[in-house]
């Protein structure tokens, strides 16, 4: 897979996100220095007030008074001003993080299938919502806290300079030390928080696969073999997430030790220069005061960094997602195909899936309008295949496809789609009513017409049954058989009347009652339409024009149901096997 970068690379790409809301990161920045310049007035002004009550009979009570009150108001408008910036701050953050995860779901629906297959679902979702959620909370810290943190060590250092420069030199010379701490730190902390990412992202992905087959794995009595896959991948996160933690644990208490120090030496000096009567006593406090803020930044900017480390790994995992090659483009211009017939040829296409396993090999197909193909074969030998291909799921290595005497590599996709109905043996249901999953391809039909197309695919009753009909909310069809499940999507294309329709073993999970009803309204709406249909069960295909026997991605015989049952052959031998008496 292609990486986003390293740090840089990636810190590149993330402020090209923020560089879209750079007017709230200016007036953000420009929160953080007024909020700066008051913090850093209010020791001066504490100077001042202490330097009125410095002695017995040297106290100026209403001098104190006005000081005070300009404190107070300074403190007020501080943190008026802290409280609009982190409104700022939030709203650019959580901008662009749904920026990212925008592209990111944008990119997920032109990934070409290849690449959805190839990799766990759960990865991806780790990618989208868990590396996101990390990444929007290292930025947030980063625009509360880098920012304030930078300008105010420059600030502070410009007053310590206005009152002695002796102890700001001192400072200066020590801070050094913090610096390459930290930096050796961070350095450190990337690439386990860059590990931890991809860890949580394969612990999300068996999650995933285990919960959703997990009636496959108690019935395979396989739960100690999954928990044992559990727990190697959880022990590694737990040893990545250790010395991530661990290295990012470190910065904070070594970067106070350091900072203590630079206060400890500050103190020590400014008193020596007190004694010999170089700066007042206010001025001493207000000198310690900025060697206490002076190092709080640091401490500050060390905690952002350690964030920044995981949130930039996270990024990286998020950028890689976005920046995969999407499916070919469509043709410009592209060739519109308004009436379909049914027209469909195929001419010496060779595909593979992996290079190295050749599957299809000088595939050719001639269908006429109006005919139904039948494809019949062993598992794994290109018949679903075929139908990816059809479908440019997948599109071929060599040869052509063409529908009404165009390649569909010149048409667009919505438009060779719209030509099909698909049937599949794998179901889906989106998340609402019964009535909408059935008129998804034709969103603008009645309801007379969709009741109809239910009655049509035998689901009428069964709907009918739920709490509220079809307006019951079907929960990504998990509260549905199978079996019915399979029935609403034989609605849907019951309803839309496509020009040519593709069954992929579509009544596979219905009983042989209901099949042998559902067969008859199959024949009904494939009249005058082409049709392919893949069967295991080759009773369901007798009445097809033509059979297509497929082996080894190869058509190995062509013909009627009768004519290849006389012929003696490959498809006679799966007939029998499935209707052999004993």
């Amino acid at each position: 897979m292609k990486k986003a970068g390293n740090e840089k690379q990636i810190m590149k790409k993330v402020l090209k996100y923020v560089h879209r809301h750079l007017p709230l990161v200016i007036i953000s920045i420009l929160f953080s220095a007024f909020v700066v310049a008051l913090t850093l007035y209010l020791p001066i002004l504490q100077g001042r007030a202490i330097d009125k009550i410095i002695g017995k009979g040297q106290v100026d009570l209403q001098g104190l008074v006005r000081i005070l009150l300009i404190m107070g108001g300074t403190a007020l408008v501080t943190g008026l001003l802290q409280w609009l910036q982190n409104i700022i701050n939030n709203r650019v953050t959580f901008r662009v993080v749904k920026s990212l995860r925008d592209d990111a779901f944008r990119k997920i629906e032109t990934l070409p299938l290849s690449y959805l297959d190839a990799h766990p679902s759960g990865d991806i979702v780790s990618r989208v919502i868990a590396d996101a959620d990390q990444f929007s909370d290292g930025l947030l810290m980063g625009f509360t806290q880098l920012f304030s943190g930078v300008l105010m060590i420059l600030g502070t250092l410009v007053f310590m300079f206005s009152i002695s420069w002796q102890v700001a030199v001192l400072v200066v010379v020590l801070t050094p030390v913090s610096l390459f701490v930290a930096k050796y730190i961070a350095e450190h902390t990337y690439q386990h928080f860059r590990k931890q990412s991809e860890i949580r992202g394969k612990q999300t992905a068996l999650i995933d696969e285990m919960v959703g087959g997990q009636k496959v794995v108690q019935a395979y009595g396989q739960e100690e073999s999954v928990q044992a896959r559990f727990d190697e991948i959880n022990e590694d996160l737990q040893k990545s997430s250790l010395k991530a933690v661990f290295f990012s644990s470190l910065t904070n208490p070594v970067t106070r030790f350091v900072n203590s120090l630079v206060y400890a030496a500050s103190g020590t000096l400014g008193a020596f220069m007190v004694l010999r009567g170089h700066i007042s006593v206010g001025q001493f406090s207000a000198v310690l005061s900025y060697a206490n803020q002076y190092s709080k930044p640091f401490n500050e900017i060390s905690s952002v960094v350690t964030e920044l480390q995981n949130a930039i790994a996270c990024a990286g995992r998020l950028l890689d997602l976005i920046e995969l090659e999407s499916e070919k483009a469509d043709p410009s211009p592209a060739k519109e195909i308004e009436d379909f017939t049914g027209k469909v040829d195929i001419d010496h296409v060779d595909f593979s899936y992996v290079p190295e396993c050749p599957l299809i090999q000088d595939f050719n197909l001639h269908v006429q309008p109006g005919q139904k193909v039948a494809i019949v074969g062993p598992t794994g030998c290109g018949k679903t295949t075929l139908i990816n291909l059809l479908m440019r799921f997948y599109d071929v290595k060599s040869g052509d496809i063409a529908i009404e005497d165009t390649s569909i590599y010149d048409m667009t996709r919505d438009n060779l789609r719209r030509g099909f109905g698909m049937v599949l043996q794998d179901t889906w249901i989106k998340e609402a009513s019964a009535r909408e999953n059935i008129a998804m391809g034709r969103p603008d039909a009645t309801d007379e017409e969709i009741i109809a197309a239910a009655k049509a695919a035998h689901a009428d009753s069964f709907i009918r049954r739920l709490p509220h009909g079809y307006d019951t909310i079907l929960h990504d069809g998990s509260d549905l058989s199978q079996g019915q499940r399979q029935l609403l999507c034989i609605a849907r294309v019951m309803l839309a009347l496509p020009p040519m329709l593709i069954l992929d073993e579509a009544t596979s999970s219905i009983d042989t009652r209901t099949e042998m009803q559902i067969q008859q309204s199959f024949d009904a709406l494939t009249k005058g339409r082409t049709s392919f249909v893949v069967a295991h069960r080759l009773s369901t295909i007798r009445t097809a024009d033509v059979i297509l026997v497929m082996r080894d991605g190869n058509i190995v015989e062509t013909g009627t149901h009768q004519s290849l049952l006389e012929k003696g052959g490959f498809y006679a031998n799966l007939y029998n096997s499935q209707f052999a008496r004993s």
